[in-house]
């Protein structure tokens, strides 16, 4: 016996979508009532799995919601992702049709397939109103989505205060994470949301925080907002606090610090905010230091050395003394006299074995992809995409060193350039008293005193002095030379 043929009001679109399907999305108020009437099912899913009273809310439309449940739809029928009708309404803040579900007998609390609530939705968006309204009808302020997102996290990610403090007042717990251990102060750091924070910071634990392995402050550098990072700063965070290892596995770099976010992030006023408040700059595998003479940024190079970042850093992930710091410098006068002023190795780079014997040829120039090697300064200053600046790197290198010898390898290739005559003149004759004297106490003062301002300001000595021991003459930065170009 052949199935029976589908009545014309039960036949569908290539969509799966009914007559009543197509006059709810079309907003057709009549045609839905006359089809209603001759029969059509109210409840009848397109393929995507929407109902026409889902349709209904999602436009927005309370009469075509009002006719469709009036003549049988299903307030708690599940669609797509098990979403309700009621779901929607919550989400988009579609006060009327929430109230219309529950007084049509919706439950207030269906979860979807990802855990998600009426009320989380709402939450996530802000609507107060509408949380208020569930909570009275019994829907539950401690719920937890699929990866136990509380209610009250995705209350913070609205940022809306009013949100937040409405279910801090039903119980909510601001030290319940989620699967990534993210608590609520987490997620409003990093969005921004300064008021929220304001009144997540009291009521969130500092053994909670530890726990999760990453602090507020973290998010607030990650997500660039300075106001919310100097709110977390003056409320006491740490802002050494580093990330735990097994945050920092999911980073490439390893990273640790907050400052190391805002410094990637090129954010300023962040940096400036963490620095003044004693963030250490040298504490992640991958310098701050470096990540800012990539950027070739000369303000967060400034703010950095300033507090103390090592110009001499020796980075754990590409584990090479040398070009190491200068690398980034050496096409930019600026910024190589801001690392050389610092207290950068500059002796070390004419410290090759070879001396004057010949070195030997290697088939190619760089690195090979299979041996990572301690490369010299004379190895890469001499490659032939970098030998037209070798004379003017070393020329600015010399006025911080006593004398030193120059390779056979380096010395072949500087012969070659403009400025030989002038290097060649400073390598053979005696350096000034003033200027050895100069090398002596910055030796004696220690590295490390080098790159502590503070340290200068405690020494006996004249302005004049100590500004000629810090080479305040080659400081093209503070003289306001921003373009250090060769």
């Amino acid at each position: 016996i052949s199935a029976s043929k589908p009545s014309k009001w039960e036949q569908t679109t290539h969509n799966g979508e009914t007559p009543l399907f197509l006059a709810v999305s079309s907003r057709l108020l009549e045609n839905a009532g006359f089809l209603l009437l001759s029969g059509c099912n109210p409840n009848a899913k397109n393929f995507e799995g929407n109902s026409p009273l889902l349709t209904a809310v999602l436009q927005d439309s309370y009469e075509m919601a009002t006719l469709l449940i009036s003549h049988g739809a299903d307030v708690n029928l599940r669609c797509a992702n098990e979403r309700t009708a009621l779901h929607e309404a919550a989400k988009l803040g579609r006060l009327d049709m929430v109230k219309l579900m529950l007084v049509s007998g919706a439950h207030p609390d269906p979860r979807s397939s990802y855990g998600f609530t009426p009320l989380a939705l709402a939450a996530q968006n802000g609507h107060t109103e509408i949380m208020e309204i569930l909570l009275e009808k019994g829907a539950n302020a401690l719920g937890q989505a699929s990866d136990s997102s509380s209610i009250l996290l995705e209350a913070a990610s609205g940022g809306n205060p009013d949100s937040v403090t409405l279910l801090l007042g039903h119980g909510a717990d601001a030290n319940i994470p989620k699967n990534s251990g993210h608590l609520p102060i987490h997620v409003a750091a990093d969005r921004g949301h300064l008021l929220a924070l304001k009144i997540l910071v009291p009521v969130t634990d500092f053994a909670a925080i530890k726990q999760s392995g990453i602090s507020p402050i973290h998010c607030a550098a990650a997500g660039g907002h300075p106001e919310c990072l100097e709110l977390l700063i003056q409320a006491g965070f740490d802002v050494n606090f580093m990330l735990d290892q097994r945050v920092r596995k999911h980073y490439d770099d390893q990273r640790k610090s907050a400052l190391y976010f805002a410094v990637s992030n090129g954010d300023l006023s962040s940096v400036k905010l963490l620095l003044s408040a004693g963030a250490l700059p040298n504490q992640d595998p991958v310098n701050c230091l470096q990540i800012a003479l990539r950027m070739g940024n000369y303000e967060l190079i400034s703010l950095l050395l300033r507090h103390g970042a090592n110009v001499n850093y020796f980075c754990r992930v590409n584990p090479l003394h040398f070009p190491s710091a200068l690398q980034y410098t050496l096409k930019d006068e600026v910024m190589l006299r801001m690392l050389l002023n610092y207290g950068y190795d500059t002796q070390r780079c004419f410290d090759c074995p070879h001396g004057d014997k010949v070195q030997p040829v290697y088939v190619f120039e760089g690195w090979t992809p299979t041996v990572i090697k301690d490369t010299m300064f004379c190895e890469v200053i001499t490659l032939s995409w970098l030998q037209h600046l070798s004379g003017k790197v070393v020329r600015v290198m010399l006025d911080y060193v006593d004398q030193v010898r120059i390779c056979s390898k380096l010395k072949a290739v500087l012969q070659k350039q403009g400025l030989w005559s002038e290097i060649n003149f400073i390598l053979t004759n005696p350096r000034s008293l003033k200027h050895l004297c100069r090398l002596k106490i910055r030796k004696c003062m220690g590295r490390l005193h080098l790159r502590c301002p503070v340290f200068m300001s405690f020494l006996p000595l004249p302005n004049r002095l100590k500004a000629y021991v810090l080479f305040k003459e080659y400081d093209l930065y503070e003289q306001g030379i921003f373009t250090g170009t060769w």
